[in-house]
């Protein structure tokens, strides 16, 4: 490299440069894709865990009351 004019080694440079912005380039589209999936399957994820609290809210809802049993409410008590 030492027998290249500036010039040459400029361009070699900035060709380098070019290349390396390119392979850039087509990462970070790579990662917005990645991120764009990810958005989606997050939002999916949230939208069956409401649905399943809500179900499980149905569930809840569906159980007879709990009476307290006679041992519990006179704790300590002879």
């Amino acid at each position: 490299m030492s027998d290249l004019t500036p010039i040459d080694q400029i361009t070699e440079r900035v060709d380098r440069l070019l290349l390396r912005y390119e392979e850039l380039k087509r990462t970070n589209a790579l990662l917005y894709q990645e991120i764009e999936s990810l958005a989606q399957e997050r939002d999916s994820l949230k939208s069956r865990l409401s649905a399943a609290r809500a179900r499980v809210d149905v569930l809840l809802a569906r159980l007879p009351e709990a009476n307290p049993s006679p041992a519990m409410t006179h704790r300590g008590s002879p």
